[in-house]
Order: structure tokens, then sequence, then C-alpha cells
């Protein structure tokens, strides 16, 4: 195990993509492959974003940003 971040993204994009469709050309597999991981970036919530998407993660307010978890 090299990276555990990288290794989880890449199985999952294997799992929910990769498995999940015939490519029948480089095309077809951007295009199939841009829609998941726009999905993946903008939609979807993440556990480890506290059940958030990237985007809500991002736009957090600046009280959020500066909650300390741990000291809870």
């Amino acid at each position: 195990m090299q990276n555990g971040f990288v290794e989880s993204f890449i199985g999952r994009l294997r799992d929910e993509c990769l498995n999940e469709h015939l490519f029948t050309s480089y095309t077809h597999a951007r295009t199939v492959i841009n829609a998941w991981r726009i999905d993946y970036n903008i939609t979807r919530p993440h556990s480890s974003l506290e059940g958030r998407t990237p985007i809500q993660f991002a736009t957090r307010s600046e009280t959020d940003h500066n909650t300390n978890k741990a000291n809870l």
C-alpha cells in the first residue's frame, strides 16, 4: 500500500465506473469517466467531509473552517 487515499479513490473509480461500462471508443470512455468525475467531485456527499459534498465543504462558513473536532 503506497497511498491509502489514492488507492481508495482508484478502487471506487474501478468499481463504480470502469467495471460498469463497456467502452466502445476513447471518446466514449472520456465522456463516461468525465460524467462520473463530475458526480464524484460535485454532487456526491463524502464521509470524509462529514457527509457534505465537496462544494459544500469548500464553501462552508469561516467558523466551520476553524473548528477543531479533536477538542470537542
